[in-house]
């Protein structure tokens, strides 16, 4: 089995991160987070019972992120992704999209969609 995992540069990419790590323990399976952040993504603070694969973002600059977390999917046969989610208004769902709401919509797996604790 692998999971997924789309890690965003910000509170919610890590609280990501942390909870599929929690379920490639749970599972005993392979973990792949794909960076949508413009920085390298550091996983040495990572438990090392779980071996992370960090896909970096490829291809042109104004290519969509919630593209290339589907092409993860693809790619490593991914059967899990998990996706930090932010905390909107109704009015902020309805008139803005979001990555999270296109992978939630578009995956072909299951999706585990994460908040960060208030």
């Amino acid at each position: 089995m692998t999971i997924i995992v789309a890690v965003a540069d910000s509170p919610e990419g890590a609280e990501a991160l942390k909870a599929a790590v929690a379920e490639a323990r749970t599972f005993g399976a392979d973990l792949v987070a794909v960076n949508l952040g413009l920085r390298t993504l550091d996983v040495s603070g990572q438990p090392d019972d779980v071996a992370i694969t960090v896909v970096e973002r490829e291809g042109r600059e104004d290519r969509d992120p919630a593209d290339a977390v589907l092409d993860a999917i693809a790619e490593h046969d991914g059967q899990r992704l998990v996706v930090g989610i932010k905390r909107r208004s109704p009015a902020g769902k309805a008139l803005l999209g979001s990555i999270s709401q296109k992978l939630l919509l578009d995956a072909p797996i299951p999706v585990l969609g994460v908040k960060v604790p208030k």
